[in-house]
């Protein structure tokens, strides 16, 4: 009478590789479809308390767009744990000197906050250029295609 639901552990989740190019897409949506990715959520079989997510590889991180005037307006902040240890840094910089930690905190905000998130954000492989490591993982191309650029 009743149909079962079926679960997936974590154990038969068989995850899959994508490889995501970011210089062409905006960071906010293209982080928004990375979690999705990294949960699993594309996926019939998901489920929250379990990690069904793929593995990501993104590829020219220094070359990420952002839209309107955040390139010049946006600054990312972190606390030393010292008092007065408020350290501000622009975008431009962080672009520059370290601009995997661009993607890596636009994603990270966007999972779980407990562990199950940062197990989650492991599968997360973020490169400044175009070459990286994971060539015999065969990563199958994405592209979400939004429609939209940073110009509008």
């Amino acid at each position: 009478m009743f149909k079962k639901t079926t679960v997936v552990s974590t154990d038969l989740a068989n995850a899959k590789w994508y490889l995501v190019d970011a210089s062409q897409e905006v960071l906010g949506r293209m982080a928004a479809q990375i979690a999705r990715m990294l949960m699993g959520k594309h996926k019939p079989s998901y489920t929250p308390h379990s990690d069904q997510g793929d593995f990501v590889v993104v590829i020219n991180a220094k070359d990420v767009q952002v839209t309107g005037s955040k390139a010049e307006k946006k600054v990312y902040r972190h606390h030393t744990h010292y008092p007065g240890g408020l350290v501000e840094e622009p975008f431009a910089r962080v672009r520059e000197r370290h601009p995997d930690r661009i993607i890596r905190l636009a994603v990270r905000r966007m999972l779980p906050k407990t562990t199950l998130g940062r197990h989650m954000l492991k599968k997360l492989k973020i490169y400044p250029g175009s070459d990286h490591p994971h060539h015999a993982q065969k990563p199958e191309t994405l592209s979400f295609g939004t429609g939209r650029t940073a110009d509008e």
